[in-house]
């Protein structure tokens, strides 16, 4: 657990990020927002608000891997976007292992009392949240 605020995860997409805070106390995380990423790259004013607000210790970043644990293409994507993340808000950025972690949060999403639009509208950021738990377990790759 991060000392000295909270953590921020993020799951990256091509289309969208999801965002969850875990908080200091490290009780349950938390959905933030979904961004919209896309050719032109991430929602960046949203994502410094969001940095700006909750002043966090360290961030996680899920990491795409193949199901045999290599890197495959999105990985290197969300190394990419790894590296931005660093260099814009010089924060400690953690790796957190996240295969499965879209399926973990759908079937999670399935047990709630939502619409089906609502949970495609929340899927980005409780998979975000998933990353959370994984790094509270020290899943990291």
């Amino acid at each position: 657990m991060p000392e000295g605020g909270p953590a921020i995860g993020l799951d990256f997409g091509a289309r969208r990020i999801g965002i969850a805070v875990l908080g200091e106390m490290g009780l349950a995380p938390q959905g933030l927002a979904t961004l919209h990423n896309g050719p032109g790259g991430p929602d960046w004013m949203t994502l410094d608000r969001i940095v700006g607000d909750w002043k966090p210790a360290c961030l996680v970043l899920g990491l795409p891997l193949r199901m045999d644990g290599s890197e495959g293409p999105m990985a290197a994507v969300v190394r990419r976007f790894g590296a931005q993340l660093q260099r814009r808000y010089g924060l400690p950025l953690h790796w957190v292992d996240e295969r499965l972690s879209s399926h973990a949060a759908a079937l999670a999403l399935r047990g709630c009392d939502l619409s089906a639009k609502k949970r495609r509208r929340v899927l980005d950021q409780a998979a975000a949240c998933e990353i959370l738990s994984t790094f509270l377990e020290g899943g990291r790759p």
